[in-house]
C-alpha cells in the first residue's frame, strides 16, 4: 500500500506568553479534523511542543494535496479563533495570510511530509521542536546517516552500505527552492561545509541509495522570508523512517544525546542548547531553552499505533541535566556575542531601527 504521512505544525495561541496552548484550542483543532476527516485522511494525531500544534496524518492523496493542506489550514483556523475568544497571547500567530492558496506552503505552518510503499512493518519517528530553526536538525541528521560512530549500521548493515543522498535547500533563497543534491559517503565533506551554516543550509530530505527510498522529509519554512519581519521562530518538524535499509531508532536517537546550540531561546535571537523533552512538553526558561520531541510510530495500511514517547526514559532525565547546565552556562554571556545570534538573523527584528539611528551618529575622524 502506498500511504503518505503529512505533518503540519503552527502556532495559533498560547497561555502566558509562548508556554503551551490551551486544552479549548487542541480541542477545537482535534474536533475540527474529526468532523470534516471523512474521505481525506485515514488516521491523525494532535499533539504539542511548546506553544506549537502539529497535525500528524496518514492518507493516500500524495504529497502536497490541496484538500489535505486546507484540512489542517482550516484546522488551524478554528483553534486560531478559540484563542482569540480566549484572548490567548500570539493567537493566529504562525497563520500568515488571510486565504488558503492550494497548499500551506508558503502560508507560515511547518511542513513535512512524504509518499512511500509500506514495509512489512512501517515504523517511522515524528519530531517537533520549538523555540529553533529548521537548522536545528542537520547536526543529529549528519552524524545519523554519515558517521558510523553514532550508525554503526553504515559498517555493520549492507542496506547501509551505499551510503545515503541528502537534498540540501538555500533557505535565503526566497524566489523559489534552490537546492543541491549530495552523496555520502563520497561528498561527506561537502555536505559538511554546507551543514555547519544551519540558518542558511538545510536538509530537506534524505534517500537510501540503496533502495532509493525517502527516509527523511524536514519543513524548511523560514517565517521571516514569508512576513518580511520576525514573527517567532520556524520551529521545525521532521519525520524519519527508521529500521530495514534506514538507520535503527537509537542511532537516529543518539546525536540528540549532544544538547547541541542552536538557534533559539528567547525572542527568537539568541543561542542556546537543544534539550529532548517528554511529548506535550512546555517552554520556560528564557522562553526556551530550544526543545524537540520525538513520537516514534508504527504505520499500517494508513492506521497509525499509539505513540511511544522516545524521550520519556531515565537516561534522557541525565541528558536534560547536562542540556539545563548548558543553557545556564551561555546564559551567563548575556547579549554578548555568541550568545546572541548574529546581525544576519536579527535583521528582521527591532535592532535594526535601533542600529540605523546610532549609524547617523557616527563620525569619520580626519
Amino acid at each position: 500500500m502506498k500511504t503518505t504521512i503529512t505533518a503540519i505544525k503552527a502556532d495559533v495561541g498560547s497561555i502566558g506568553g509562548h508556554i503551551k496552548p490551551s486544552e479549548r484550542l487542541l480541542d477545537a483543532v482535534t474536533n475540527y479534523l474529526e468532523e470534516h476527516r471523512r474521505g481525506l485522511i485515514i488516521d491523525y494525531k494532535v499533539s504539542f511542543t511548546g506553544d506549537d500544534i502539529a497535525i500528524l496524518c496518514t492518507h493516500e492523496r500524495g504529497v502536497n494535496d490541496e484538500k489535505v493542506h486546507k484540512l489542517a489550514w482550516e484546522a488551524f483556523w478554528e483553534g486560531a479563533e478559540v484563542a482569540k475568544k480566549q484572548g490567548l497571547y500570539g493567537a493566529g500567530q504562525d497563520l500568515l495570510k488571510d486565504a488558503f492558496s492550494g497548499n500551506v506552503k508558503g502560508l507560515g505552518p511547518a511542513v513535512a511530509e512524504m509518499e512511500f510503499e509500506e514495509r512489512p512493518n512501517e515504523p517511522f519517528l515524528f519530531f517537533a521542536a520549538d523555540k529553533t530553526d529548521p537548522g536545528a536538525y542537520n547536526l543529529p541528521l549528519y552524524l545519523g546517516f554519515c558517521d558510523p560512530m553514532f550508525n554503526s549500521g553504515l559498517i555493520l548493515s549492507p542496506g547501509m552500505f551505499k551510503g545515503f543522498k541528502f537534498t540540501i535547500m538555500d533557505v535565503n533563497y526566497v524566489e523559489a527552492d534552490r537546492v543541491i543534491e549530495l552523496n555520502a559517503p563520497e561528498e561527506l565533506y561537502d555536505i559538511a561545509a554546507l551543514l555547519r551554516d544551519p540558518e542558511r543550509f538545510v536538509v530537506e530530505s534524505i534517500h537510501s541509495r540503496t533502495t532509493g527510498e525517502q527516509a527523511v522529509a524536514v519543513s524548511t519554512t523560514r517565517l521571516h522570508n514569508i512576513a518580511g519581519k520576525y514573527t517567532g521562530k520556524d520551529d521545525p518538524i521532521m519525520i524519519v523512517r527508521v529500521q530495514g535499509a534506514f538507520p535503527a531508532t537509537g542511532e537516529i536517537l543518539a546525536p540528540f544525546s549532544i544538547g547541541h546550540f542552536v538557534a533559539g531561546f528567547m525572542r527568537g535571537s539568541h543561542t542556546g542548547p537543544l534539550m529532548p523533552v517528554k511529548r506535550n512538553s512546555t517552554i520556560s526558561y528564557f522562553d526556551g531553552p530550544p526543545v524537540v520531541s520525538c513520537a516514534a510510530y508504527c504505520v499500517h495500511e494508513g492506521h497509525l499505533t499509539e505513540s511511544a514517547d522516545a524521550f520519556d526514559h531515565p537516561f534522557w532525565d541525565y541528558v536534560r541535566q547536562e542540556v539545563s547546565r548548558k543553557a545556564l552556562e551561555i546564559r551567563r554571556q548575556g547579549f554578548f556575542g555568541n550568545a546572541m545570534l548574529p546581525f544576519s538573523e536579527l535583521e528582521y527584528g527591532g535592532i535594526v531601527e535601533k542600529l540605523s539611528k546610532l549609524d547617523s551618529r557616527f563620525v569619520v575622524r580626519s
